[in-house]
């Protein structure tokens, strides 16, 4: 190569090719999925939470109850105190004292009122960086002690916590408390799993799949104790007694899936799917904040006002209530959990 070439060729070729991996680098940096840091601890943290590892079991079941609706009570912005005791508890419960998960708070801000989720992790192994999110609201609407609504789904959450505590599964799993999930802050920007799966997607985090627990303590073998909701008259039952795990099309997969591991676990009668989005209530719960990313997300739930006699009203007590099935349902969502976060095997 003649000197005058090399010389136009390093001119145009040099600066071309920083340039190039200059870019490379930015894309890589912005469109990868950032790796979970590992606590150094990590491992004396999960051998120190396995001594809590504990069944899932009615006791413990219907003392989460009993705590939330009873001595706390309706739990919700215009009520702040016991808003935060709710908080306080589901802490202290899941914390380092009593389970034993380190637990986040993920605070914001609601009409001038400090609220949080809730955080409590169990790191993967080989494939730590897939999330698997386990949701349910602590918060209910004003005049509910909210047993059924939504008593039952962080009685859950807190059950599935402690039945995997420091028993590590492939993937991670993140028991997450979302707060302020009814109304006024239902399907705005201000609802807590909303926040918290905003926040999610700007870091990038590689959630696979989220599974909100939403109501799912009533069932009743009566004839026609099942409304069926308008649309899907061909695929529902009439009568009150299954869990359904409702999908949109993008998470078709991990609701037929998670029913079939929950109906293979508990015994229990189940339906599941995708549903149409237009059909009410499909979206009535925290896997619709998750659906807004881009994540795949289900809600498992009882059908709530489909159903429930109580929904949304001062009776829905723990009274109300079949707590025999409840430990039957938990116990088939362990399964449910267990499936998702150990893919292949």
């Amino acid at each position: 190569m003649k000197e005058g070439a090399l010389i136009r060729f390093l001119i145009v070729a040099l600066p071309t090719g920083l340039l190039f991996l200059g870019v490379a680098a930015m894309l890589k940096t912005h469109l990868s999925t950032p790796e979970i840091p590992i606590d150094p601890n990590e491992e004396s943290r999960l051998d120190a939470a396995a001594l809590n590892r504990k069944p899932v079991n009615r006791v413990d079941i219907e003392r989460y109850l009993t705590t939330l609706t009873e001595q706390i009570g309706e739990r919700h912005v215009g009520k702040p105190e016991n808003l935060e005791k709710a908080a306080v508890w589901i802490e202290s419960s899941l914390g380092g004292g009593n389970i034993g998960y380190p637990v986040e708070r993920h605070v914001h801000d609601a009409d001038g009122v400090e609220v949080r989720n809730l955080i409590a992790e169990l790191p993967g192994k080989s494939r730590r960086d897939e999330i698997i999110i386990v949701g349910a609201h602590y918060d209910t609407i004003p005049n509910c002690p909210g047993a059924n609504d939504n008593g039952t789904g962080i009685a859950a959450l807190m059950s599935l916590a402690q039945a995997m505590a420091g028993d590590q599964q492939e993937r991670t799993i993140r028991f997450v408390a979302f707060v302020n999930e009814e109304p006024p802050y239902f399907q705005t920007d201000r609802m807590g799993s909303r926040v918290y799966a905003a926040r999610s997607r700007s870091r990038r985090e590689n959630i696979v799949a989220m599974m909100a627990l939403e109501t799912i303590g009533y069932f009743s073998k009566e004839e026609n104790s099942q409304k069926v909701p308008e649309g899907l008259e061909e695929s529902f039952p009439t009568t009150g007694d299954f869990l359904a795990f409702v999908g949109n099309e993008h998470s078709r997969y991990f609701a037929d899936s998670a029913r079939a591991a929950f109906e293979r676990a508990s015994g229990i009668p189940a339906i599941g799917g995708a549903f149409p989005p237009e059909v009410p209530g499909v979206g009535w719960s925290d896997h619709w904040s998750f659906w807004q990313e881009g994540y795949k997300a289900i809600m498992v739930t009882d059908t709530a006002p489909y159903r429930y006699p109580h929904y949304h009203k001062s009776t829905d007590t723990i009274d109300k209530l079949d707590l025999e099935m409840l430990v039957k349902v938990i116990e088939g969502l362990e399964e449910v959990v267990k499936t998702w976060a150990n893919p292949g095997e």
